[in-house]
C-alpha cells in the first residue's frame, strides 16, 4: 500500500501541474512574429491589458520603468514584452530585471532585449525597467499576453516615446554624435 501511495504522489507531483497550469518549459513567444508556440489563434477582441511607461521621453541610457498590468481583474500567466522602433521589427534596448516574475530573453543575440514571464502563476502586474539605447527613433514597447492557452493577445501597444535629442539621430537610425569608450 505505501508503494502505491508514494507513486501517486510522484504522478501527481510530475503531470497534474501540466495538466492543470499554463506549460512552463514547453511554452515561449517568438520573439519576431510575437506569437505562441502552439496552435490556437490570437483573440481579435480589444485587450484586457496595458503597457503603461514612466516617461513619454529618452535619452541614450535612461532608465523607463514598464508596467504591464491586467484590467478588471482578468490575470495573465504569460507575456513577451520589447521595445521596438515605430514599424520596426527588431526589439531595441535592453531590460534591467526587476520582477521575480518575469526573466530577460535574447532575441537577435542580445541579451535581455525582451522581457517575458518566469513562472506560469497568475498575475495582475509585473514592472521592469527599460534602458534605452544610444541610437533610438521613437518607439513603443509592445506585447504579446497569454491569459490561459486559448485566450492570448498579439501586439499590444504602449503610447509612442520620442528621444529627447531627436536632431541627433539621423534618417538611418545611427547616433551623430561620437560614441566613446573606455
Amino acid at each position: 500500500m505505501r508503494r502505491h501511495s508514494c507513486f501517486g504522489f510522484l504522478f501527481c507531483g510530475i503531470f497534474l501541474p501540466g495538466i492543470l497550469s499554463f506549460p512552463q518549459t514547453n511554452t515561449s513567444i517568438d520573439c519576431d512574429s510575437l506569437l505562441p508556440n502552439y496552435e490556437a489563434e490570437p483573440q481579435t477582441s480589444a485587450p484586457p491589458y496595458i503597457i503603461a511607461v514612466s516617461f513619454d521621453n529618452f535619452e541614450p541610457g535612461n532608465e523607463i520603468q514598464v508596467t504591464l498590468e491586467a484590467l478588471g481583474g482578468a490575470g495573465f500567466k504569460g507575456f513577451n514584452l520589447q521595445a521596438r522602433e515605430i514599424d520596426g521589427d527588431v526589439p531595441v534596448g535592453t531590460f534591467k530585471i526587476t520582477d521575480p516574475n518575469t526573466k530577460g530573453l535574447e532575441c537577435h543575440n542580445m541579451t535581455n532585449s525582451a522581457v517575458s514571464h518566469a513562472n506560469s502563476d497568475v498575475k495582475q502586474k509585473v514592472t521592469t525597467t527599460w534602458i534605452a539605447p544610444h541610437d533610438a527613433r521613437e518607439l513603443q514597447f509592445i506585447a504579446t499576453v497569454v491569459q490561459n492557452l486559448e485566450n492570448f493577445w498579439v501586439g499590444i501597444q504602449s503610447k509612442t516615446l520620442t528621444p529627447t535629442h531627436a536632431g541627433s539621430v539621423n534618417g538611418t537610425g545611427k547616433s551623430k554624435r561620437k560614441v566613446c569608450s573606455e
